[in-house]
């Protein structure tokens, strides 16, 4: 019964940790109903590391492009993906910082319901509103040119996604749309920029972890974060291909209206509650 679970919310979290609908407000849904047989101290902590299993998607897909040698590269296309690095750190740096800082501040305050339906409902307005203003047809059509100023942009709308609900996708894509990119090449670089924040966070959760309760796992809760991780990464596989072929011909106000509904329904279940 836990490895099924531990089916779930993989899938769960390899299709909303892609998609800009909160990967956060789905999984607060479904802690809530499918509760899995663990510590609190673990679960938190696989909620974060079975990030691990969506992040290796990115990097097989993507591998050619972030991977600076080999594949027949020239010296200019290494020196451009070397640039594609640097720009990708360059927008990690405000949320390392800030996260780094105030983790535990964050999840004792923020971390709850209400902030994340709000959170849904804004963001779910907020691309509405861009989309209607085709902000998705910019002028950086191709990874290569976006520029360090446009990386440190992103990087600043990326430390919206400390708040829970937000949408870290969600948020580095509306970034990128409103500082000109073209709809494709920010849902690209918002990909690329999961590689270190994702690592990064799961390192971070691993070694509080491991302060606070030390190396020790239950053999039950290997199997259930490894599977979790596993379902991540294939659902992940099919999620970016799905979401890159769908941004060619469609926008994305349908994920506005799906997060104000989803909002709106959390809120009020834990409100009634």
């Amino acid at each position: 019964m836990e490895i099924l679970k531990a089916v779930l919310f993989g899938i769960v979290e390899g299709i909303t940790e892609w998609l800009p609908i909160s990967s956060t407000g789905h999984m607060i849904l479904l802690d809530e109903f499918v509760k899995l047989n663990v510590s609190s101290e673990f679960y938190k902590l696989f909620e974060v590391v079975i990030q691990l299993g969506a992040i290796l998607a990115v990097v097989i897909m993507y591998f050619k492009t972030i991977f600076p040698f080999g594949f027949g590269k020239t010296k200019e296309e290494t020196k451009n993906t070397f640039n594609l690095w640097g720009k990708i750190l360059v927008a990690c740096l405000p949320a390392a910082v800030i996260g780094i800082l105030f983790d535990d501040w964050l999840d004792e305050h923020l971390y709850n319901s209400i902030v994340v339906s709000i959170m849904l409902i804004v963001y779910g307005v907020l691309f509405i509103i861009i989309e209607s203003k085709n902000f998705g047809k910019g002028k950086t059509d191709s990874i290569d040119k976006i520029t360090y100023k446009q990386a440190v942009g992103i990087g600043v709308f990326q430390l919206l996604a400390l708040i829970p609900g937000t949408s870290r996708s969600g948020a580095t894509i509306i970034g990128g749309l409103i500082l000109g990119l073209k709809r494709s090449i920010a849902a690209e670089f918002t990909f690329f920029l999961a590689i270190p924040v994702m690592a990064g966070a799961s390192l971070l959760k691993l070694l509080k972890y491991i302060l606070d309760v030390g190396f020790i796992f239950q053999t039950q809760e290997l199997i259930v974060l490894g599977v979790g991780c596993l379902v991540a990464f294939i659902i992940s596989i099919l999620i970016i291909k799905f979401l890159m072929n769908y941004i060619r011909k469609h926008d994305f106000k349908i994920f506005g209206w799906y997060r104000i509904i989803l909002g709106l329904i959390v809120l009020l279940y834990f409100l009634i509650k």
